[in-house]
């Protein structure tokens, strides 16, 4: 374990026992819970509400559990410097779960709260691209005194198109995701809050379909900055051009999207809303600052060298 550098959260089992393992910065969480009759390890504590155990407390970064017949023990293999990833907060986790003491249903209120004093509009109507950012929505729209209410459908049997491995895919998975409730969003003013803008695909096809099915003005808020830098400790943007913010300025990047305005939450925001007990240390925002807590070598990384890409050096 102290030789491996990375984000992990691993579960390694043999016949008698369970081990999880977490890697020195915490990127990605782990959570212990326990059950009359067992315990449960999983990598967000809304697993742990659906099968009935309870917390018992996450895996430290840099820490290995051990579950047998006489129970849980731990031991450290490397200093804990936390930096879970922000990004979780944002897009990644389930709304019922908890990172590092936070709800993130409530992380996420906050972070539309904020956005509503930082990018405010006058509009309408606040909707949310489901499912991640209803919460959020909710929160601007409490905070800036706009109704909330919902103009986009999704279809439930499609997953997230953001991380799909080819763009081809994403396209045709943007078009039978989503469907614009017309009666609702005719003739209106829309505040449409999302998460996140990586790609730029989902929001630009999301906004010309608001336009066609008849809005009179569609401004796009993000309840994070601008993500400018690709991420190599488990998400799929690797490289700087698949960015849509990367080389662009917000105007820019409200003209690629077809929308009237764009707003982005500041970084101070996010960390605050989302910080751990902690403190913002505690958090990776790589993807928005560059600023990698785990160092990243100059030679292709991750799936660019699993798919055959790039060459293995």
């Amino acid at each position: 374990m102290p030789r491996l550098e990375g984000a992990f959260s691993l579960l390694v089992m043999d016949e008698r026992t369970v081990y999880g393992a977490r890697d020195p910065h915490g990127v990605r969480p782990l959570c212990v819970g326990k059950l009359p009759g067992g315990w449960v390890i999983a990598s967000e504590t809304a697993a742990l509400d659906i099968v009935g155990a309870a917390l018992v407390r996450e895996v430290d970064p840099g820490e290995v559990v051990a579950i047998d017949e006489q129970g849980l023990r731990s031991r450290r293999f490397a200093p804990a410097t936390p930096h879970l990833c922000v990004f979780e907060h944002v897009y990644l986790a389930r709304a019922d779960s908890t990172l590092a003491g936070r709800n993130v249903h409530q992380v996420r209120r906050a972070l539309g709260a904020a956005l509503a004093r930082e990018a405010p509009v006058d509009a309408d109507l606040v909707i949310p691209v489901p499912d991640t950012a209803m919460s959020a929505a909710g929160g601007y729209a409490e905070a800036s005194g706009i109704p909330y209410g919902e103009g986009l459908m999704k279809n439930r049997y499609v997953g997230r198109t953001f991380i799909q491995p080819s763009q081809t895919m994403r396209q045709l998975g943007i078009r039978i995701k989503l469907n614009p409730l017309r009666e609702a969003i005719a003739g209106r003013r829309l505040v449409v809050v999302d998460d996140s803008i990586v790609r730029g695909n989902t929001t630009k096809a999301i906004v010309r379909m608001l336009r066609e099915a008849g809005a009179l003005q569609v401004h796009v808020r993000i309840t994070s900055p601008p993500v400018r830098w690709p991420c190599f400790y488990g998400i799929d943007f690797p490289t700087r051009d698949e960015l849509v913010a990367s080389d662009r300025l917000t105007d820019e990047v409200a003209r690629h999207i077809g929308a009237d305005s764009l707003g982005y939450l500041s970084l101070a925001a996010l960390t605050n809303a989302a910080s751990p007990a902690t403190g913002p240390r505690g958090l990776c925002t790589a993807c928005f600052t560059g600023d990698y807590p785990i160092p990243v070598d100059s030679h292709p990384q991750g799936k660019a060298l699993l798919e055959g890409v790039a060459p293995l050096l």
